[in-house]
């Protein structure tokens, strides 16, 4: 299961596969070599998701104009046995298998899996009889929310929680713009503050912009999990390719998620470990500004501060000020009052 307190990667891999087993196992080993926490696939019957005159999205048209969505969906689709076996093979390599159900024959077949996690894809959100089937089962979620608005969320929570089998701390909302790729204008990672503010749920953020920045903007927003299609080739056709990472650039997105995640820290201001070891040797102590003989009190005329590893802390300025010198001091050489309590080593 994800960490409760540390950003973890989704790699969508989606139907970049082509209807290729190969393709799909490839894209597997992507996900783990990448570092990738989890590797997550789209299981659908085309019969069961479209009709025949159901038109593609614009991003879907890139490839063929004139082919219809049951048409490419057709092409991409894989016999459940088929995701058995992927889910096989990723516990062989060790990376986790995830997948989102887009008809109610699929999701009986991914509750069956009995995966980590189920996810539901932004188009079901308001699929009211598939949410009513999930919130039977005692199961972990992810909630994709791209084209949804906060009503439409809620709505969906209460489904889901209704049966109370599910409770909200078994629940991840994803943000998510349901464009590929996203532009910038249309990302609006502030709706993740919104949704944390409605819900008290952990938060992710499903990124379908070009680049790492996004992502990494999402994690300084408190986004605990992170999913990004991933690709062999974004050469390749089909809908998702060219809104998807190559194992190279998906390899370094892992790496900066993780960084962010160790950047940011905690809610706390206190010296790190490595400050705590140049404290001493950047702040100032007390020294003699000139020579100070036994008996004279010390004044801004006599003392002053410079970086010396020791001695009384410029912070005990005012408590210097004025005490009598119990010894000689050269100029530059360290104040001590050996019954002050200030003295630093």
């Amino acid at each position: 299961n994800f960490q409760q307190d540390a950003g973890r990667s989704i790699a969508e891999a989606g139907v970049n596969h082509n209807g290729d087993v190969l393709i799909a196992k490839e894209l597997i080993n992507v996900a783990k070599d990448s570092g990738a926490d989890y590797v997550k696939f789209q299981i659908f019957k085309s019969e069961l998701l479209s009709t025949a005159e159901a038109k593609k999205a614009e991003y879907q048209k890139k490839d063929d104009k004139n082919e219809s969505q049951k048409e490419m969906l057709e092409n991409l689709e894989f016999d459940f046995n088929v995701f058995k076996d992927l889910k096989n093979y990723a516990d062989e390599i060790g990376i986790g298998f995830l997948a989102s159900a887009f008809d109610n024959e699929s999701l009986e077949f991914l509750i069956d899996l009995k995966l980590d996690f189920i996810k539901i894809p932004s188009g079901e959100i308001n699929n009211v009889p598939y949410l009513e089937r999930i919130s039977k089962e005692r199961v972990e979620l992810i909630l994709s929310t791209g084209m949804s608005t906060i009503d439409e969320i809620s709505r969906a929570l209460e489904i889901l929680l209704k049966g109370k089998k599910i409770t909200k701390d078994k629940i991840i909302i994803l943000h998510c713009n349901t464009d590929y790729p996203t532009k910038i204008e249309d990302v609006n990672l502030r709706a993740i503050e919104e949704i944390k503010k409605n819900f008290g749920c952990r938060i992710g953020y499903s990124d379908h912009t070009l680049g790492n920045n996004v992502s990494m903007g999402a994690v300084c927003m408190g986004a605990k999990v992170i999913e990004k299609h991933i690709t062999t080739n974004k050469n390749l056709s089909g809908p998702d390719h060219k809104a998807s990472m190559d194992p190279d650039e998906f390899t370094k997105f892992v790496k900066d998620i993780r960084d962010t995640e160790i950047f940011l820290g905690e809610n706390r201001k206190v010296p790190s470990k490595s400050e705590l070891r140049n404290i001493k040797h950047a702040r100032r102590y007390i020294v003699a500004l000139k020579n100070i003989k036994k008996g004279e009190q010390f004044s801004k005329e006599n003392i002053t501060s410079k970086r010396t590893s020791s001695g009384i802390s410029i912070e005990n300025w005012n408590d210097v000020i004025g005490k009598e010198a119990e010894q000689d001091f050269s100029k530059d050489s360290i104040i001590k009052i050996p019954n002050g309590g200030f003295y630093e080593d």
